[in-house]
């Protein structure tokens, strides 16, 4: 049976415990308690706690010599006796003697002890043929048996007769047994682990860990990133920090009608804010949310350099239609850096799969769209690129297209394959007057025209630029020769507001509407650029 009084040791490798002082013989003492020290599966180091008493053992996992005894004395050594509490025995199992080291430490060894059997023991300090009077004794119970875990699925069952898609949650049901041998005792289960495709060594105290509810069981929700065959280990942790794994394979079918909705990082269908937290990670906050709280957080050493999201520009409206998760794709740049990141996604923004490069183009256009020489000042890489803007198509449906400011002049990159640098450039302005505006893209309107918000950094006006779609399908980008035209609200301070962007209509109105980080690192969302509506503080 699994005891009651199993005490959970966050899947420790090695559990130890320590004594009251030995008593002190003519020649010898022990000035420190002793400690027993055993080696289980997990991946923590040693852990000091205080002597456990017969009533509350610690637990020992399994080791490869058996679990070690220790103990400081000021004299040249110390003897151990190691007793089966178990069987009641009088003669000890285990007697021994340690010479003690530079640092005064005495330790030893103790093979052949019994899986599920609970052990006492004590120690003398040794100077010569002297000998101390004992020390309190010590407990602690060997289990050395893996748990077992098992796994099943309503929404992705190992049958094959998934009831979700890929790119959609389904519940995981874990299972664990610690099985006790004959006539012994198990520690029980402590805490699963569980990851796809391979999990690392850690213990209960990792951030995938979960522990079980009193039936054994614990459920988590997880995304499915893959369609077709997915492997998802789990593992099981005992109290012991014995581990036990299993591999549940499974099919997730291709949804035959994914939701498309530009901005969407994650295939929910629903539009993305993306904003780094106060530790450098990735947040995913839908537009519709009720408050700022992310749905899905990248970690920080995810991001593709400095180990953290927080100097980097995010960018993202629209995908490639060479893949088939209708997710946006994901540009990725540090101000002053000549490399511009891709992120094909593939995986609902999950940055599991490695990055590509945008590659600068050398295939620039006129204003009538004809091909034309590259003017002098384009750069032949995104060094140049103060900021970067996902603009929303204009050549299809979905294709993405960047906005670049550069220089004080905009650029539009757009109507090809980032990836090989098949992109055409046109040059948008040559004032060179855009230096001091933060770029905002709100994507296209119900019927596909498209603007550019900017704000005046020195005075907090907000201006919005129309950019019509033209009845050839192109767009009329002449509201941009001039940055301080159309102002259309004000306020939006940088002292106030450091951050603006927008991720489309966050409303349902068909209008595409502004958000904006306050000081104090509130998530503001408003319906077009009125009507405020604080979502609560940032993580």
């Amino acid at each position: 049976m699994t005891l009651s009084r199993a005490r959970r040791l966050g899947g420790v490798t090695a559990a130890a415990v320590a004594a009251g002082l030995l008593a002190t013989p003519t020649a010898a003492m022990a000035d420190t308690a002793p400690a027993v020290l055993g080696a289980g599966q997990g991946a923590d180091s040693y852990h000091v706690k205080a002597c456990d008493s017969a009533a509350d053992p610690t637990w020992i996992g399994r080791s490869v010599n058996g679990p070690a005894l220790n103990v400081t004395v000021t004299g040249t050594g110390a003897r151990f006796g190691v007793w089966d509490v178990t069987t009641g025995a009088e003669d000890p199992v285990f007697t021994g003697e340690a010479q003690a080291g530079f640092n005064q430490q005495a330790g030893l060894t103790v093979p052949g002890l019994l899986d599920g059997h609970s052990y006492a023991w004590h120690a003398w300090a040794l100077q010569g043929t002297q000998a101390s009077a004992p020390s309190a004794d010590c407990h602690f119970t060997v289990d050395t048996t893996s748990p077992t875990v098992t796994v099943s699925s309503a929404d992705f069952p190992a049958s094959g007769k998934a009831t979700k898609y890929a790119g959609q949650k389904g519940t995981f049901v874990l299972k664990g047994a610690d099985p006790a041998p004959a006539g012994g005792e198990s520690s029980g289960i402590a805490c699963f682990r569980y990851a796809w495709n391979y999990i690392g060594v850690a213990g209960c105290d990792a951030a995938d860990a979960v522990e079980p509810e009193a039936d054994g069981t614990a459920k988590v929700d997880l995304k499915v990133l893959d369609w077709g065959s997915n492997n998802l280990i789990v593992q099981a942790i005992d109290n012991s920090g014995n581990v036990g794994q299993t591999t549940y394979s499974f099919y997730a079918p291709t949804n035959p009608n994914p939701p498309k909705t530009l901005g969407d990082v994650d295939g929910d269908g629903v539009a993305d804010v993306l904003l780094p937290d106060a530790q450098g990670n990735l947040q995913y906050i839908p537009v519709n949310g009720t408050d700022a709280t992310p749905t899905t957080t990248i970690p920080a050493n995810r991001a593709p350099r400095d180990g953290s999201w927080a100097q980097l520009q995010v960018a993202h409206r629209g995908w490639s239609n060479s893949h088939a998760p209708s997710s946006d794709d994901i540009f990725i740049h540090k101000p002053g850096d000549g490399y511009l990141y891709l992120y094909r996604n593939f995986d609902y923004g999950s940055f599991t799969d490695p990055m590509t490069g945008a590659t600068r183009s050398t295939r620039c256009l006129n204003d009538a769209g004809a091909a034309a020489p590259c003017p002098a000042d384009y750069a032949s890489d995104w060094s140049k690129a103060d900021q970067i803007l996902a603009f929303g198509p204009v050549t299809d449906a979905t294709s993405p297209s960047l906005l670049t400011l550069e220089n004080g002049n905009l650029w539009l990159h757009a109507g090809g394959e980032f990836t090989f640098g098949f992109q055409k450039v046109r040059k948008l302005t040559t004032s060179g007057a855009w230096n001091g505006y933060d770029l905002v893209a709100p994507g296209p309107d119900a019927s596909g025209n498209q603007a550019l918000w900017a704000r005046d950094r020195a005075t907090g006006e907000l201006h919005a630029y129309p950019i019509p779609k033209k009845a050839d399908g192109t767009f009329d980008f002449s509201a941009l020769a001039d940055p301080k035209a159309n102002v259309v609200a004000t306020g939006f301070t940088v002292a106030a507001y450091p951050t603006l962007g927008s991720s489309g209509d966050a409303n349902g109105d068909g209008k595409p509407d502004l958000w904006a980080v306050t000081a104090d690192r509130h998530l503001v969302m408003y319906s077009g650029w009125d009507d405020a509506n604080d979502l609560g503080p940032l993580n």
